[in-house]
């Protein structure tokens, strides 16, 4: 078992001076927010939520179809939600992942992976042509093992990618300690062309000025309170205000849902983060992570961590919370962020006595496939995109991609994939669902204690298509 149990002192210590709330929203120079909407317009399009999701639909609506009018509506301010609390990695897998999409698609995976590196590079050449300052870096990604057994799906792994043309390196323990030291490391896989890492607020920040030299009208602070149809389009109606649109692309991600049928597909889980103090030239050396390379662990359960701009270690994942419902009051809960400090501790001896700056939670969009999902309504008035479980911050403008092909009516290379016509099973309503999930994670639990052999609610929830994500 890698990872302990207890919390000690010292990494009780390390949390003493944490600020609750996001490093990447910490910033001086964090735009002032836009002004609310006020009174009644009118747009082509309206969208609704301006987490990456809807600054992509905003933006590249402008870019494709220029004859449209677009307004974007968010209910906080722009980077708020999930878009200013993720890790920042932003990976070309639009599947959550190879392994999660070689059980769902395997037929389709030679397209997703052509498909998902295009739009990775599209993000990219969008960033670099609009001057975005997010900090943007081509680092890659390392996976690595921290059991013994989690070894050989590493060296699988490898070979999966290899068939479908991804250049993995499979790394020993000597060859991935020489990267990154820690003495949890078994072996590892580099990942070198498929994940970048951003400032993920500051991209945020930068795509809702784009979309404003574009000709998009951004509101921030502007709720959403009701959706109806009027005429041959629709009407969005805000607290002090309304748009009435022919179109609308709904991107709300946990938030809950202006169509309820959507609650059936999504839970707001709580996914936790850290941010250490900026290290030291000779804490950094004692680690040997001289590049910026972005990690994740092999395990259920995992964490993911990366280099800041400026020198700190954003640790992040493992516990993935489950509270019932959507409430900014779960941010905080003490727990998580606890069990993340040791587990720091654990990872990294060396850089005993490194402290915390920075805590904070967010809700991420599951589904029961873990990777996004599509729809209409209204007769194809209303496009929506959500369910990224967590890796949207790549997958979110092909997401949006899709919102558009829908509402504008078009067969495209991404309508046509089955990841793109399908749905995911539903969640049974609650008390099911809550019984349910915590099932599930008791169960993921104990196979990473127990050398990933999973249990028969695992297995027979694999059988069926119905997960929930660690």
């Amino acid at each position: 078992m890698p990872f302990p149990d207890t919390v000690s002192a010292p990494a009780r210590a390390a949390l003493a001076d944490v600020v609750h709330r996001p490093y990447w929203l910490d910033r001086a120079d964090r735009p002032a927010p836009r002004p609310a909407l006020t009174g009644d317009i009118q747009a082509d399009l309206v969208v609704v939520g301006g987490g990456l999701s809807g600054l992509w639909a905003a933006y590249e609506a402008r870019r494709r179809f220029p004859d449209w009018s677009v307004v974007l509506l968010e209910g906080q301010r722009i980077a708020e939600g999930a878009s200013g609390r993720n890790g920042g990695f932003v990976a070309a897998s639009l599947t959550h992942g190879l392994p999660n999409g070689l059980a769902r698609w395997p037929g389709e995976m030679p397209e997703l992976v052509r498909q998902g590196q295009a739009n990775l590079e599209g993000i990219v050449g969008v960033i670099r042509d609009e001057g975005i300052d997010c900090d943007l870096v081509r680092s890659g990604e390392l996976d690595v093992a921290v059991e013994d057994y989690q070894v050989a799906d590493l060296r699988e792994m490898v070979e999966e990618a290899a068939a479908l043309g991804l250049g993995y390196e499979f790394l020993d323990r000597d060859q991935v300690r020489a990267r990154v030291d820690s003495p949890t490391y078994r072996a590892g896989v580099l990942d070198r062309d498929s994940v970048v890492m951003v400032d993920p607020a500051r991209m945020s920040w930068g795509l809702a000025a784009a979309a404003e030299r574009a000709g998009v009208s951004v509101h921030e602070n502007t709720r959403v309170t009701g959706l109806e149809r009027s005429g041959s389009g629709l009407h969005v109606k805000t607290d002090f205000g309304s748009v009435r649109a022919g179109r609308v692309a709904l991107a709300t991600s946990a938030f809950p849902p202006l169509l309820k049928r959507l609650g059936h597909y999504v839970v707001p889980v709580y996914d936790s983060v850290l941010m250490t103090e900026p290290l030291s030239r000779d804490q950094r050396a004692a680690i040997g992570w001289e590049d910026r390379v972005g990690i994740g662990d092999a395990g259920n359960q995992f964490h993911y961590y990366r280099m800041s701009e400026d020198g700190r270690i954003l640790w992040g994942g493992y516990d993935a919370s489950y509270y019932g419902g959507f409430n900014p009051m779960h941010e905080r809960q003490g727990a998580p962020f606890a069990r993340l400090s040791e587990h720091f501790r654990y990872t990294f001896p060396q850089l005993d006595g490194l402290r915390f700056t920075h805590a904070w939670a967010g809700a991420i969009d599951t589904c029961s496939r873990f990777s996004a999902f599509w729809g209409t309504a209204y007769d194809g008035k209303l496009s929506y995109s959500l369910g990224f479980t967590g890796l949207g911050v790549g997958a979110s403008r092909f997401g949006a991609q899709v919102m558009l092909d829908m509402l504008a009516g078009q067969s495209t290379e991404r309508t046509a994939l089955e990841m793109v016509r399908t749905k995911p099973i539903p969640f049974p309503p609650e008390p099911i669902r809550g019984i349910g999930i915590g099932i599930t994670r008791r169960s993921i639990d104990k196979a990473d204690r127990n050398e990933g052999r999973r249990n028969l609610w695992l297995r027979t929830l694999d059988r069926i298509g119905l997960g929930f994500d660690s």
